[in-house]
């Protein structure tokens, strides 16, 4: 079997990341720094990418030689580390499913031109409508669909990319001015990008659990090279999928002095209006169809994972020596999920500005921490020493874990004062 049959035929973990990653850091975050700040913003973006790579990487290098989560490792670690994750688990709990659902809401009432019903709604219906699959479908339907989704963005974002570039950038406006990057507001944009992309750090376990999903569901373990080799491909096509939202942003609204919204409805109409206007109207189904599939395979990718998290965790502090029906339990984790985050949205309604600036504090602040425990997991005796990341990806994580402590210090300074 060829390399290239070996890979589609291991498409799994990796696949779910790259599903979940593209969704608010790309399509929102990507597109917003290109249209505001520019070409420039690729550095920030391709940093990011390279920085926190190992705390990805050490999720599916952890579970394939161990057999275990990065969350049982935490506990082997010590109850104090399962505790902290623990409770970042229960912030974002309240903060990314909501803010990805609101999104996806406002595209979806962009795309078929229903302004009068509340995102609210619509989000209630999404929380029913993908609640209803991942229970019923599970881990095998999750990976089958996204395989065809993901391959229907990845043409559909390479088209697109190609015709914006061969249309030109549109013209700036004769008093346009760059904006400042290292101001406060740049630098609290400049921090954002860097904390979402290609996504948040504690995101490392899921991508453990799902390799453990697919274990189960296979009934094959693959090597840690094929398991790594998967994963580096669903990896490097997020990385490039940000750069693509990028390049759009710039070339069709930089030096044009447009506002991008925090209204989600207005962002969605926003969002394919930027790309109908520079390739032509015939484009806007393409357009608004392929934007909504990638929020909506984010928030079914996400809910999945937070749902087995909060069950994993659950089980390993209060129900480990029990009879544990994980399958019951994961139901019921959707479900809540779907109701807890039904109720946040209700509460802040379209406006995601707060919702997306409270996840990414905890988020970024805790990234260098939850960065710091992977790496704890990987080096311990958990991991035979041949298994364990060598040298210079050891040097890379702790460059990382410098680099977000040192942004995520200033940040709390630009917040808290």
């Amino acid at each position: 079997m060829s390399k290239v049959k070996t890979l589609l035929k291991n498409l799994g973990p990796g696949l779910l990341f790259a599903s979940m990653a593209i969704g608010t850091s790309h399509l929102v975050l990507s597109t917003k720094a290109g249209a505001q700040y520019g070409w420039l913003m690729v550095i920030p973006i391709v940093l990011a990418n390279i920085l926190k790579y190992p705390f990805f990487e050490f999720g599916i290098r952890y579970t394939n030689v161990t057999g275990k989560s990065l969350i049982e490792g935490y506990l082997n670690r010590g109850r104090g580390y399962l505790w902290l994750y623990a409770l970042i688990t229960l912030i974002t709990t309240f903060t990314i499913l909501a803010a990805l659902y609101v999104v996806t809401s406002g595209l979806f009432i962009n795309l078929f031109k229903i302004p009068d019903v509340p995102v609210s709604m619509v989000a209630l219906g999404l929380f029913v409508f993908i609640g209803t699959l991942l229970i019923i479908g599970r881990y095998k339907f999750l990976e089958t669909s996204l395989k065809f989704v993901i391959s229907i963005l990845f043409v559909a974002l390479i088209v697109t990319t190609a015709l914006v570039v061969f249309n030109g950038k549109v013209a700036s406006v004769p008093d346009f001015r760059p904006p400042e990057i290292f101001n406060e507001v740049g630098i609290l944009f400049l921090i954002g990008l860097v904390g979402w992309m290609p996504t948040a750090v504690e995101a490392s376990s899921w991508v453990s659990l799902w390799s453990l999903e697919k274990f189960k569901l296979t009934g094959k373990k693959l090597s840690l090279g094929e398991a790594l080799q998967e994963f580096n491909s669903g990896y490097i096509m997020t990385a490039l999928f940000a750069v693509f939202f990028l390049v759009i942003g710039w070339m069709t609204l930089y030096g044009t002095n447009t506002e991008i919204s925090g209204n989600a409805i207005i962002f969605a109409d926003q969002l394919v209006n930027l790309f109908t206007s520079n390739i032509g109207s015939w484009a806007y189904i393409f357009i608004a169809v392929s934007a909504f599939a990638t929020m909506f395979s984010t928030c079914m990718t996400a809910h999945d994972a937070v749902a087995r998290v909060s069950v994993d965790i659950v089980e390993l502090l209060f129900l480990k020596d029990r009879a544990f029906p994980r399958k019951r339990y994961f139901t019921i984790g959707v479900i809540a999920l779907a109701v807890i985050n039904f109720i946040v949205i209700s509460a802040f309604g379209a406006n995601m500005g707060q919702l997306v600036a409270l996840a990414t504090f905890v988020s970024f602040v805790l990234a260098p921490v939850v960065g710091y425990m992977n790496l704890k997991n990987v080096m311990s005796s958990d991991l035979p020493e041949a298994a364990r990341p060598r040298r210079r990806l050891q040097f890379l994580t702790y460059t990382g874990i410098i680099f977000l402590s040192l942004f995520a210090v200033y940040y709390c300074w630009i917040v808290l004062f």
